[in-house]
């Protein structure tokens, strides 16, 4: 059982409000330390529990989330979570389930201006934060928040009759591509996958997506086409060897292929591979992050992979065009 800490309490005439803080963990959350109330009130429909959102929670503008358009943006466990709890209260009064019902809103003060750094925008979730959750308990980032907005990103998609994704590795390489691709695609065809590369495409196959675009930078897209499945800094490492090896593949000197085993990062390797005019290196970084995914995808799936410099320059792709 968790226990949580109520930040407050304000009894009004006719109704009772509570606080808690959000607790992010070890989620990267912008959403931690955010005030979530819960305001409780009698109604005069007899046993009903009717739940809400109040200011600060979004409304529901799109399909694909599961969710009713127009209703609050509140997840069906949450919903159900809310509901046992309060049934479990009027268990002990049941005099009073026979007279009233029970109307819950739930807001978050400050939660239309926390919104706008999240994905709810674009998956048609305005004015406020959504309720989300699965158990009510926050996972570490490298496991179920991230994978569950990935999903809802699709779905949202999907809805609204997309079969083509650009899938980036954050929000940097999300905006180089909408400058590369202007109005080709629509808002909705964007997710960001971040360091889920293997697990995005395989959902996308799975939900029987036609096309998607892998776009990032040589860092990631490096560690993907070594065959890694997590790709953040923390958790793996570029292979200078492996990048030696393309390099030689690309035509490189032994002279450059010693300093590419001595390089620091990634992003070295690049100003060695431009200094000395190494053609083709970028375009087979993409061609085996291609292969890679496609194992995520059983070849069922069209995969193409750009990748860009850092000022937003496409240097290398598969398959080239």
């Amino acid at each position: 059982m968790i226990t949580l800490k109520v930040a407050w309490t304000k009894i009004h005439e006719k109704s009772i409000t509570s606080a808690v803080i959000k607790d992010g963990g070890d989620d990267p959350d912008v959403t931690h330390g955010a005030e979530i109330c819960s305001t409780v009130e009698w109604t005069s429909n007899n046993g009903e529990v009717q739940i809400i959102g109040g200011s600060g929670v979004g409304k529901v503008t799109k399909p694909g989330l599961g969710l009713l358009i127009g209703h609050a943006a509140i997840n069906p466990v949450p919903m159900k979570m809310i509901t046992e709890a309060i049934h479990e209260v009027l268990g002990f009064y049941p005099e009073a389930t026979n007279k009233h019902g029970v109307k819950v809103t739930i807001s978050v003060p400050g939660g239309e201006a926390i919104a706008k750094k999240t994905d709810n925008p674009r998956l048609g979730i305005l004015g406020g934060i959504s309720i989300l959750g699965t158990t009510g308990i926050v996972l570490p980032y490298s496991t179920a928040s991230f994978a569950a907005a990935i999903r809802q990103s699709l779905d949202v998609g999907i809805a609204l009759k997309a079969d083509t994704f650009i899938l980036t590795t954050g929000g940097r390489s999300e905006d180089f591509c909408k400058s590369l691709y202007g109005d080709t695609y629509a808002d909705h065809c964007y997710v960001q996958m971040g360091d889920f590369a293997g697990y995005s495409v395989k959902q996308c196959h799975d939900k029987r997506v036609k096309k998607v675009i892998i776009a990032g930078f040589i860092g990631k897209l490096t560690k993907i086409a070594m065959g890694v499945k997590q790709t953040h800094v923390r958790g793996s490492h570029v292979n200078m060897e492996f990048m030696a090896k393309l390099a030689e593949e690309a035509g490189a000197s032994k002279d450059v292929l010693m300093l590419i085993r001595e390089a620091n990062t990634a992003r070295h390797v690049s100003e060695i591979i431009d200094s000395h005019n190494t053609n083709g290196f970028y375009d087979l970084i993409c061609s085996n992050a291609a292969t890679q995914l496609n194992i995520y995808s059983k070849n069922h799936l069209s995969i193409e992979v750009i990748m860009f410099d850092f000022k937003g320059y496409v240097i290398g792709g598969f398959p080239k065009n």
